[in-house]
Formats: structure tokens, C-alpha cells, sequence
């Protein structure tokens, strides 16, 4: 899997290398047991296809084509839109948003105790303080952290 945001390796002299570094993409064992639903059979191609082949006329990368269906893979603003409609209560745009959903995971994440290195792993950040901003503890765990200085802290432990 290509990294969000990933930019082609450039050189002091010359073109850019179109060359991505791959990345492993982990998945837990309720994914992993949707992943069959969802591949419908396919060994190859993208994961996530739209529902129809491309119109004529439409140029895509072989890459971003089911070779065995023709299906294109599904761009990050059907995916917004899919997510949108799903999740809606009060019409369209009042759903999740995959940048929410992506960072809440990384909040109840580091609730769970999982560490700023971790955390980085996970979502692919560089630098610390790109993470940060996203990770907002509730106030329950804020609490909990401070109950950890509190008299009688020892035997809590």
C-alpha cells in the first residue's frame, strides 16, 4: 500500500523517481473477516472497487483496475461520499468523515495506552507534533491519568 501522501523521490539533478515505498497495511481480526465480502473472490487488484467498470473515454493506471472484473478502484471522494450517506442522521454531510473516523481510531488508541511512538506508527505521522493535534483524550482518561498522583496511588497499581 502507497503512504498517505506519498511524493515521488526527487533528486538534486534529474527527473523524480516515480518510485513509492510500500507499506504493510495491518488489520484486526473483525476486518479481516469482512475482507472476503469485500474481495468477492478477487486474488488481485485493488481492495476497494467502485460498482461499475469506467465509462468510455476514461483513462485510468492499470493499477487503479481490477484485472479480473475491469473495476475501478474506489477514488477517496466516492469513498467520503459512501461513508457520508451511511452514516448520515440529519441528510448528506452530516455523516462521518473518513478524517474523523481515521483520527478517532488514534484517540481511543492512545486511551487504550498505546504510545506516541506507536501511535505514530500507526498512522504514518513523522513528527510528533503532527499527531498531537489529533489525540484528544476525553475527560475520563484525563481523569484516570490524574487519579495516578493522587493519595493512595501506590495501591492502585
Amino acid at each position: 500500500m502507497k503512504s498517505k501522501g506519498a511524493k515521488p523521490r526527487t533528486r538534486r539533478r534529474g527527473p523524480a523517481h516515480h518510485e513509492h515505498a510500500l507499506e504493510i497495511v495491518y488489520w484486526d481480526a473483525g476486518t479481516a473477516r469482512l475482507l472476503p465480502r469485500l474481495i468477492k473472490g478477487r486474488t488481485r487488484g485493488p481492495v476497494f472497487v467502485t460498482h461499475r467498470r469506467p465509462g468510455p473515454g476514461k483513462y485510468l493506471a492499470d493499477r487503479d483496475l481490477c484485472p479480473d472484473t475491469g473495476l475501478a478502484r474506489l477514488s477517496y471522494d466516492q469513498a467520503r461520499d459512501l461513508l457520508d450517506t451511511a452514516t448520515a442522521i440529519d441528510g448528506p454531510g452530516t455523516g462521518w468523515d473518513l478524517h474523523e473516523l481515521r483520527h478517532s481510531g488514534l484517540t481511543h488508541l492512545g486511551e487504550s495506552g498505546a504510545s506516541l511512538l506507536e501511535l505514530m506508527a500507526k498512522s504514518r505521522h513523522r513528527k510528533a507534533e503532527n499527531l498531537r493535534r489529533y489525540f484528544k483524550p476525553s475527560p475520563q482518561a484525563m481523569r484516570d491519568l490524574t487519579a495516578l498522583l493522587g493519595p493512595g496511588a501506590d495501591r492502585r497499581r
